[in-house]
């Protein structure tokens, strides 16, 4: 099948799987002889597929090359697997801690801003400060005790 095809059936981007050749991340296809054409088989396909599914997983691209080399290993450990896997979880939720923070203080600020023709603001002001911590000593000390 030709790279249209090939991204028809795998859902990456002819765009994307010329990348992917370009950084090495999966083998160039074969190339016809009659007319210089990337030939692409079920292999190449199932490997596109394998790299969309761990994009949408948020997989750098070391990650999947790593992950791919595994999964053409069939005599691999699962620990290997199992280890970067758990290594980008836990990736995940330190950025999900570091954007509900951020979420926190901006909801904060939000809620001390009083929205109307006055040009007092607080939000204005913590961006002005430069300084990420103001923001949050702000909230912390609008907190009632115990909370």
């Amino acid at each position: 099948m030709n790279i249209g095809q090939a991204s028809r059936a795998s859902g990456v981007s002819a765009k994307m799987i010329r990348y992917y050749e370009q950084i090495g991340l999966v083998r160039p296809a074969e190339r016809r002889d009659n007319n210089n054409y990337r030939s692409f088989d079920e292999r190449n396909v199932n490997e596109l597929r394998f790299i969309k599914r761990a994009r949408s997983l948020g997989f750098s691209v070391d990650e999947i090359t790593n992950l791919l080399s595994l999964w053409r290993d069939r005599a691999r450990p699962s620990r290997d697997v199992k280890s970067i896997a758990d290594q980008h979880v836990a990736e995940l939720e330190g950025r999900i801690a570091e954007m509900q923070a951020m979420a926190d203080t901006l909801r904060h600020l939000s809620g001390c801003c009083a929205g109307d023709d006055r040009p007092d603001c607080p939000i204005l002001a913590d961006l002005a400060s430069g300084d990420p911590t103001v923001g949050e000593r702000r909230r912390e000390a609008a907190r009632p005790f115990g909370g």
